[in-house]
């Protein structure tokens, strides 16, 4: 959407602190370690299918604010068990994905990540020349956009965070919510473009089977606690 759809006839200048306002909440809510930021830091490490993940992420966020702000979060009050529907989805799926992330820490396959992006390596020397490196098996494009939406749409704290709490503090700036709205939106592809592509320089140092399993444990630990975060009563 263009700014002047959402600012209208507004100056630029007027809204401006309503768009660092919506900056400064939206970066806030979304600079915090869950499972969408670490599916995107993996897939920033791994040089995956980044771009695409970095605009469903944000596509996303815009949808949900958008809709938040345009007053959807006050129909969703009125029917407070599609969020619980969402909560038992949500933490089935990141209960799967952490089995999977703990799977691959405690049976490593060996495989290392190539900052270089070259083909399989030569034999370690430290390893008597008969240990292979290769190249961690590559996503497809659909499992990645798949896995991406549910960690998005099926969790939650997205909508209690990006909905309504939100949607709650846009209304507080009248007129200039749109402005507001805009702000968090640039929030969030600040956000995932930085941490896609910043994970890129993390590869040095996950260039060990070893670094991938400490990385698989942190993955698989969080996905299981925020699973059960959203099962416990509220």
């Amino acid at each position: 959407m263009s700014c002047s759809f959402l600012l209208g006839d507004r100056s630029v200048v007027v809204v401006l602190p309503s768009v660092f306002a919506g900056l400064g909440l939206g970066l806030s809510l979304i600079v915090a370690i869950g499972a969408q930021n670490l599916f995107v830091l993996r897939q920033g490490i791994r040089r995956e299918h980044l771009l695409a993940v970095v605009a469903v992420c944000a596509l996303s966020d815009a949808i949900l604010i958008v809709l938040g702000v345009s007053g959807v979060g006050l129909v969703l009050q009125a029917v407070p068990w599609l969020l619980t529907v969402v909560r038992w989805a949500g933490a089935a799926f990141l209960v799967g994905y952490g089995v999977l992330a703990a799977r691959r820490a405690l049976r490593p396959s060996g495989e290392t990540l190539r900052v270089d992006g070259g083909a399989a390596s030569a034999p370690s020397p430290r390893a008597g020349g008969t240990a292979v490196r290769t190249r961690p098996a590559r996503t497809t494009l659909a499992a990645a956009l798949a896995t991406c939406l549910a960690l998005t749409w099926l969790n939650p704290h997205v909508y209690l965070d990006t909905v309504f709490l939100l949607s709650s503090v846009a209304s507080t700036h009248g007129d200039d919510r749109w402005a507001f709205a805009l702000g968090a939106c640039v929030a969030s592809v600040l956000w995932f473009t930085s941490l896609g592509f910043g994970a890129r320089w993390l590869g040095r140092w996950l260039d060990t089977p070893r670094a991938w399993r400490i990385l698989d444990a942190v993955i698989a630990v969080v996905m299981f606690a925020i699973a059960i975060s959203l099962v416990l009563p509220h």
